[in-house]
C-alpha cells in the first residue's frame, strides 16, 4: 500500500474502535503503526481540529497548509513509531485520546484531525527492536511512491 509493505502488520483496526477499548490488545513493545484510510479519494476537511489542547496549545492549522500537505491518491496517512517502555500501546492510547478531544500528548501527527473521516481511519501496527529505523524506512517507502512524505508526517 503507498508503496508500504504491510505484510507483518496487524489487520485495520479503527481509531474509534482504539479509542473506546482503551488500545488494551495492543502490546507493551517497541514498534511501528501506520494510519491508513479506506479510500483513496480526497477527503473533507476541517478548519478546527477537535484533538485535544495539552498545555493549552492549539493544535489546529490553518486551512491552506493542511490543504498544501495532502497527498492525492495516497491511502497512508501518518507513519508512527515508539521505543518507550510503555510500547505501542501506550503511544497510541496517547495517539487517539488526543484525537479525541484529551490533553493527551502526541502532537506528531496532528493533520490526521483535520479530516472529516478521522474516527473512522484506521491503524496498522507491528513490534519492531529498531523502531526508529522501522519507522525511517517505511516513510522513505512511501516518499519513493509520492515524491513526499505521508500527509500527517511533517518535518520537524
Amino acid at each position: 500500500m503507498d508503496g508500504l509493505d504491510l505484510d507483518g502488520f496487524s489487520d485495520p483496526i479503527a481509531l474509534s474502535l482504539l479509542y473506546s477499548e482503551g488500545c488494551g490488545d495492543l502490546p507493551c513493545a517497541h514498534g511501528v503503526y501506520v494510519v491508513v484510510r479506506d479510500s483513496a479519494d480526497p477527503p473533507s476537511f476541517v478548519d478546527v481540529s477537535p484533538a485535544g489542547r495539552p498545555k493549552g496549545l492549539d493544535p489546529s492549522y490553518p486551512s491552506d497548509f493542511v490543504r498544501s500537505n495532502w497527498v492525492p491518491g495516497a491511502r497512508v496517512l501518518y507513519v508512527g513509531k515508539t521505543e518507550s517502555k510503555r510500547g505501542l500501546r501506550g503511544r497510541v492510547r496517547q495517539l487517539v485520546r488526543f484525537g479525541f478531544g484529551h490533553n493527551a500528548s502526541h502532537r506528531g501527527g496532528r493533520l490526521l484531525w483535520h479530516l472529516a473521516d478521522a474516527p473512522g481511519m484506521l491503524l496498522r501496527w507491528r513490534e519492531a527492536d529498531a523502531a526508529d529505523a522501522a519507522e525511517t524506512e517505511l516513510i522513505q517507502a512511501f516518499r519513493v511512491e509520492h515524491g513526499m512524505r505521508p500527509f500527517a508526517n511533517l518535518t520537524k
